[in-house]
Order: structure tokens, then C-alpha cells, then sequence
């Protein structure tokens, strides 16, 4: 899955490829228009801040464009929260993304243009001219190392390019060249034009107590869901580590919720897990699966068909459980009511139950805001200045790419980051 940031890249092109479409439609000849392009260029340097999907898409599209990239991540891994994510596959491909990250993860790391700096964040930035950014180390998790190079099933403590594998089986590529102590040394840098690219926070289920997470071992997030079935090559009941035979699936947990006064829709929940209820079915047709839901969210031109396989497969109750209790056999009993604008109480156990958690503001989002000088919107993502550029901030020479500016799929943050690399070169052009 490529990106194809708008006057950027095609369908199936490479950045390469995407320079050459600006070559050919400059008035000037392709070799004098070459020559031009690379004198305003060459000595451009970029920040991307964050190492998930959009900051590894917007980090190897600019490097193919001529830029030279700064990639800061404060965590000690690449790959962001996606790196995580297990695919989705049945007897055929789901799209659901997770190997896109991947892969867009190898092209950085095998990028020299792109200057990788690990558990390292930005303390203050200040523009005369160009930017000054000043960073410091956020030291490693655990005890982060780098773990050579090779495979291990068991990737604790690694910190590690955490690999991909097509069926789920343990399998974690570890680069012994991405150390978190020594990867990225600069305590300052000096660059033309900045990339946010800082992602999101995954509601905490533990806000909306009613559901008991982290005090009922088989109440579980999507994150959650997705690390084991990485970790064990399916999904296992934390209790016992059995596959569970009844699952339920409860939507919008911290998304459209006005109490909390978070009023957007997360966009991805639905998709990732019906993907996932339909995977889990996959390797056991006789599993039992459950969706409680208020809206479903229609999401690509073929999700109408996936949709109804799934109702083909599973049930759908348009109610959300208000109450968990563990039963003496270990099971989740959850009350609910029978139907839509219904007063009748319903219960029902289930051996596991995953809570389909949304997409909130990052953490930092207001202290990074401040630095940058670039206003957040009401919900706490980064504003986007002009409706028909969702890139630009209104801040001269800062740019935002993917879920920093609001939920997106991992598709769309793919193809928002090709975007935001497509204007930081028209500034480029322009400066």
C-alpha cells in the first residue's frame, strides 16, 4: 500500500516516480527544471516529529524527493502504535494495514537521507530564518536494548524493528543497528520546515469503569487483543491462556461519548474489529461472536459487502453493556438491554470481551502545540488552516500528517503523510 499524497504520487509510484510527474509539468525542460529543483533542495532539512506510519511515510517520501530528514521519535522503537497490529487475513487479504507499516518501516531504516533519532523528543523550537529545535534523550524503556541482528520469539526488552509475519506466528526482526542509546546523538538541529506527525493516545477503558478492565483478567482492549494474537499467534483468554469459544466485541469506548465530551467518531474501531472477529472466525468457524454497537462506520468502497458477511456470521445487538461480573467458571456476564429504546434487561456470558477503544489526542499535543506555534482544534488535534489543504497548520513551514490531526486509518494516514511531504516541498519550492 503506497502513498499517494495529492500531486505527489500515483496509484503504484515511487517518489521517484512522483518527482518526475512535477518535472514533466514545469514549463522549463526536465533537465534545467532537475537542475533548478536541486539547487532549492539540496541543503533543505526537514523534521518529521514521530516514528509511527505517517512520520515513517512523510520521512521516506521526502527523502526520495531530495530532502534531507530528521526522524524524532521519543519512544525507543519505530513503527508507532500500528507497529503492533496483527493482520487480519482470511483466505484472502483484509487490507487492513499492519503490513504496510512494516514495510514502510524497512524502507526508512535502509534510507540513508533519513536520520533516525530514538527516545528523543523536543524540548523547544525557535524560528529566525529557519527552525532551531533543541532535543533531549527520554531514556529507553525496561531495558530497552538492541538485540542483534536476527529473530527471537521473544522481543522483551528489545528495541527492536518489530517484525511482520503473515500468519501471526512469534516473529520479531530485531536491527542491532536501531539502539535507543545511540541512535540519534544531536542535542540540537537546524531545519527549513517541520512534519508533525505525533499520532494518538488509545482511550484508557479504565475511565469508563462499568467495564472493569484491569480488574477482570478477560476484559480486554483492541491494543490488547492485537499484542497477544502478535505475541501467541492467535487470541488466548489471559486467565487460563485457552482459546475462548464466546466473544464479545463492544464499540465506541471513549469515542461519540458526550459525557466525556468526546463527540467524534474514531473511524477505525469498527473496521479493525470486524477484521478481527472475522479472522478469529476464520481459524475457528464455530466461535461464537457478538458485536454490541451503536453505528456501524462504512469505511472503503467494498465495506458494504464485508458488512454482510459479517451479519451473515455474527450477531449484532445495537446496545452497549453497562455491567461486567465474573462468573464462578471464569466467564464475563454482562447486562444489557434487549433491543434499542428498550427497558428490558438482558444478560449473557462470554469468555472473553474486547473493548473496541478510540482515538484520542495525543498526550503532548498542547505543550508541542505551544512549541510550534501551530493552534489545536476543539478536541485537542492539531487544526488544519484551510479545509482544502488538511495539511497545512497556518503556521509557516509546519505541516501535520496523519492521526495528529484527527482519527484516521492506517490507509488514510499513509496517504495524508504523501500529502503533507507534497506541500513541504511546494514551501521548499517556494522558500
Amino acid at each position: 500500500m503506497g502513498a499517494q499524497g495529492a500531486g505527489n504520487c500515483r496509484a503504484g509510484e515511487s517518489p521517484a516516480q512522483a518527482n518526475g510527474l512535477i518535472r514533466a509539468a514545469h514549463p522549463l525542460s526536465t533537465n534545467d527544471h532537475q537542475r533548478s529543483f536541486q539547487v532549492r533542495t539540496e541543503s533543505k532539512r526537514i523534521m518529521v516529529i514521530g516514528g509511527g506510519i505517517a512520520g515513517l511515510t512523510a520521512a521516506w517520501e521526502l527523502a526520495g524527493l531530495g530532502a534531507q530528514v530528521a526522524l524524532v521519535e521519543k519512544a525507543d522503537y519505530l513503527g508507532g502504535h500500528a507497529i503492533r497490529y496483527s493482520c487480519k487475513a482470511t483466505d484472502e487479504c483484509k487490507q487492513c494495514g499492519a503490513c504496510a507499516v512494516e514495510s514502510m518501516l524497512k524502507n526508512v531504516v535502509n534510507e540513508p537521507a533519513i536520520s533516525v533519532h530514538l527516545a528523543t523528543e523536543v524540548t523547544s523550537i525557535n524560528k529566525n530564518g529557519n527552525f532551531k529545535v533543541s532535543l533531549k534523550k527520554t531514556g529507553t524503556t525496561k531495558d530497552a536494548k538492541a538485540c542483534g541482528a536476527g529473530y527471537t520469539a521473544d522481543p522483551t526488552g528489545c528495541a527492536a524493528v518489530k517484525g511482520y509475519s503473515l500468519n501471526n506466528a512469534k516473529f520479531y526482526r530485531a536491527d542491532g543497528s536501531l539502539d535507543p542509546a545511540t541512535t540519534g546523538k544531536a542535542d540540537a538541529l537546524e531545519v527549513d520546515a517541520i512534519v508533525v506527525a505525533t499520532g494518538f493516545t488509545p482511550f484508557d477503558p479504565r475511565i469508563k469503569s462499568t467495564y472493569r478492565y484491569g480488574e477482570l483478567e478477560n476484559v480486554i482492549s483492541g491494543l490488547d487483543i492485537e499484542t497477544g494474537k502478535r505475541a501467541n499467534g492467535k487470541v488466548l483468554r489471559p486467565s487460563d491462556g485457552k482459546p475462548p469459544k464466546k466473544v464479545a466485541f463492544i464499540q465506541c469506548v471513549g469515542s461519540r461519548d458526550e459525557r466525556l465530551g468526546n463527540l467524534w467518531c474514531s473511524q477505525v474501531c469498527c473496521p479493525y474489529a470486524l477484521r478481527t472477529a472475522q479472522a478469529m472466525k476464520h481459524k475457528d468457524p464455530e466461535l461464537d461472536v457478538t458485536i454490541f454497537y451503536m453505528d456501524i462506520q462504512n469505511t472503503g468502497n467494498d465495506f458494504p459487502v464485508f458488512y454482510q458477511q459479517c451479519k451473515d456470521e455474527m450477531k449484532f445487538v445495537r446496545n452497549i453493556p453497562v455491567d461486567m461480573y465474573k462468573t464462578e467458571d471464569d466467564r464475563i456476564r454482562t447486562r444489557f438491554m434487549a433491543t434499542e429504546g428498550s427497558s428490558e434487561a438482558m444478560e449473557e456470558e462470554f469468555d472473553l470481551v474486547v473493548l473496541s477503544v478510540g482515538i484520542m489526542p495525543a498526550a503532548d499535543n498542547p505543550t508541542l502545540a505551544e512549541a510550534v506555534g501551530a493552534p489545536l482544534n476543539s478536541d485537542g488535534f492539531f487544526a488544519c488552516a484551510d479545509k482544502l489543504n488538511r495539511s497545512a497548520t497556518g503556521q509557516e513551514g509546519i505541516f501535520v500528517a496523519g492521526t495528529a490531526s484527527g482519527p484516521k486509518t492506517i490507509a488514510e494516514s499513509i496517504v495524508h503523510a504523501g500529502q503533507s511531504a507534497g506541500e513541504v516541498m511546494k514551501y521548499l519550492g517556494r522558500a
